[in-house]
């Protein structure tokens, strides 16, 4: 049986004021290096930290561990619109309409598609008046159309038209848009950048940023993994905006984490039981989809949930709900009910925000980048390896290495 409670390590009166650091603009890399696999690595472990290169990251990670990668891909989510008047309208589109079943069925979609949207220059775009776009691809002309449908608190509703039809969403926005960098990077795109800012195993569109730990992985690298026995296996969390969202509450209890679409295979599932002894994170997505699946077992133990119905994992979940289900009870329970409803693969919607006092349940090991000060990214670093992150952090800024999205990475061990 599953209870609510109030729990002691409760991180709703957390202040995210006590997860800052001073980030020079100087520390922040705004270009990729040459090589992806020349980035510096920080490999810290019960306390002690050490510095290696990314290509050696191998070496530094113990036979038969498994690391699971995230294989989501940036869309061009960016979409310029230039009216006859001269001045431009940005929309940057976030995530499908809730009429989708997932974000694959919508960047399928032909003729049109409502996407839930940002706008830069909101004010000039009057309701009623749609917007129009000539894209040149494939010796062919293109024309999309956008349209003002609905407004909401925190974002708007278009729906975008084109023709001709017979193309698909994923295609359009490749041919019409520009990949969405991070806004801390402060300049345009180039473009080298639909090159790196995608890593090298990029499968499932749908993100709007990058998974950045798995920047630094190159062919060399998965090659030197597999000669040392270390198994892969691989995810998708689509990283919405809110990845980039500030925290702006006093209190963690007044930050909303956006919910972003998961998509996990069976068989995954199956391979992290087998591997439960060492799974590395590659990626802070990576960590929250591969921790939501032991609440989604928990949930599903205790639910009358159909095949149909969307799974989603709230942000407070992990800390309202006490259980004493084990890790393989609770995956194998996840496992039993894909086999009751026949699904293959796990397609669910999580919000889980991961802070101190967050129990870890699957993840051992993390790979990931230096993240900014009062993001949420930070607080689950925080939670991994304790108040040692603020050591972490000055020794990285001490030795000079970069920041952020193009940065140098770390490999952490939980304490």
């Amino acid at each position: 049986m599953i209870t609510t409670v109030s729990c002691m390590n409760d991180p709703r009166q957390l202040s995210i004021k006590d997860f800052t650091y001073s980030l020079p603009e100087e520390k922040i890399a705004k270009f990729p290096l040459p090589e992806r696999d020349e980035s510096r690595l920080l490999i810290y472990k019960r306390g002690s930290i050490i510095e290696d290169r990314f290509r050696n990251i191998t070496r530094n990670i113990p036979a038969n561990s498994l690391l699971i990668f995230n294989e989501t891909k940036v869309i061009e989510a960016r979409l310029l619109f230039k009216k006859q008047t001269g001045a431009f309208i940005e929309i940057f589109c976030l995530e499908p309409h809730e009429e989708y079943a997932d974000i694959t069925s919508a960047m399928l979609q032909k003729g049109k598609v409502k996407w839930l949207c940002l706008i830069g220059g909101a004010s000039k775009w009057k309701h009623g008046q749609r917007l129009v776009k000539e894209i040149f691809a494939n010796n062919s002309t293109i024309l999309l159309t956008a349209s003002f449908i609905e407004k909401r608190p925190d974002l708007f509703v278009i729906e975008l038209s084109w023709t001709p039809t017979e193309l698909s969403f994923a295609e359009i926005i490749h041919f019409a848009g520009q990949i969405p960098l991070p806004p801390y990077l402060k300049r345009e795109v180039e473009k080298e950048d639909n090159e790196r800012y995608q890593t090298v195993y990029a499968r499932e569109p749908g993100s709007v940023a990058a998974p950045t730990a798995g920047l630094h992985f190159t062919d060399k690298i998965f090659g030197a993994l597999a000669e040392e026995g270390i198994e892969l296996d691989r995810i998708t969390l689509h990283v919405g905006a809110g990845t980039f969202k500030p925290v702006k509450a006093h209190r963690m209890e007044g930050h909303e984490m956006h919910a972003e679409w998961i998509d996990v295979s069976r068989n995954t599932i199956s391979n992290i039981l087998e591997h439960l002894h060492m799974v590395v994170a590659v990626g802070t997505t990576s960590l929250r989809t591969i921790e939501s699946l032991y609440w989604f077992g928990v949930i599903c133990r205790h639910s009358s949930l159909n095949a149909t119905d969307r799974l989603h994992l709230s942000q407070w979940t992990p800390y309202e709900i006490k259980t004493e289900r084990t890790v393989e009870n609770a995956l194998q329970d996840l496992l039993t009910w894909m086999d009751k409803v026949k699904l293959d693969r796990l397609v669910a919607r999580t919000s889980l925000l991961i802070a101190p006092g967050y129990d870890f349940r699957i993840v051992k090991g993390l790979i990931t980048n230096f993240h900014q000060p009062e993001s949420t990214l930070l607080l689950l670093v925080a939670a991994f390896i304790g108040e040692d992150w603020r050591k972490l952090y000055q020794y990285a800024l001490d030795k000079d290495l970069r920041f952020l999205s193009y940065g140098d990475g770390s490999l952490l061990w939980k304490n």
